[in-house]
């Protein structure tokens, strides 16, 4: 099973750090931001790879190459104009997807997390896997409800946000033209047909939306080394 790190978004809210820098190679903790995301995804089995970019997103090739020195196989989506989430996935379904397993794991290239990502496995009689977790101070009213059943609703009594980590199944995309797409709209409409799960990741989670959050991320990761 592949895995894709969505890296095409310009950080508008960054700059001016993400003026001459991709957000994806901001550093935390004496790495670049997807590093983290590479070794992790390493670690849980997933070795081929797939990382759109847009903006500045040539660094981002230059720093990684083909993975070889991270143990793993890159391939690369790249964006000629901002193609939203949804959008991109669908450009980049050629490499991520083959007859044998149309499951694939995506995350969020601005985010951190310590969910372990081997736990991402393909539920039954489903299209979507969502990794949610506590709502932080900044998305109080959360995203999406988590039932006990493993089911994920729009709306209801225990709502969570969703960390940006997530396994897709191509049927989720099925009959989508190539364009501009977000993708919560097509997250809303499994979940009314029923064909979204979830798991509640109660483990640390941050999403790296501002430089202060980043240094904060910084100083955290120098920390633990410490």
């Amino acid at each position: 099973m592949k895995a894709m790190i969505l890296a095409a978004g310009k950080g508008e809210r960054m700059r001016p750090l993400t003026l001459t820098t991709p957000k994806p190679l901001l550093p935390a903790g004496d790495k670049p931001l997807i590093v983290h995301h590479l070794e992790r995804l390493k670690t849980a089995g997933f070795r081929q790879l797939v990382i759109n970019h847009a903006w500045l997103g040539m660094q981002i090739e230059d720093e990684l190459g083909n993975g070889d020195a991270l143990g793993v196989s890159i391939e690369y989506s790249r964006e000629r104009e901002p193609l939203e989430t949804a959008g991109g996935i669908i450009q980049a379904l050629p490499l991520l997807t083959s007859a044998g397993d149309e499951w694939f794991a995506v995350i969020n290239g601005d985010i951190w997390c310590d969910f372990d990502l081997a736990q991402l496995t393909p539920p039954e009689n489903a299209e979507v896997l969502l990794v949610m977790t506590n709502n932080p101070v900044h998305n109080p009213a959360g995203d999406f409800c988590l039932h006990q059943d493993g089911t994920v609703t729009e709306t209801g009594p225990e709502m969570l946000t969703f960390t940006g980590i997530s396994l897709l199944n191509r049927r989720l995309f099925e009959g989508l033209l190539p364009g501009a797409r977000k993708l919560a709209p097509l997250l809303r409409n499994a979940m009314a047909r029923k064909q979204v799960r979830g798991l509640h990741h109660t483990g640390q989670w941050m999403d790296i939306g501002t430089p202060e959050r980043l240094r904060e991320l910084d100083r955290k990761l120098k920390g633990s080394e410490s």
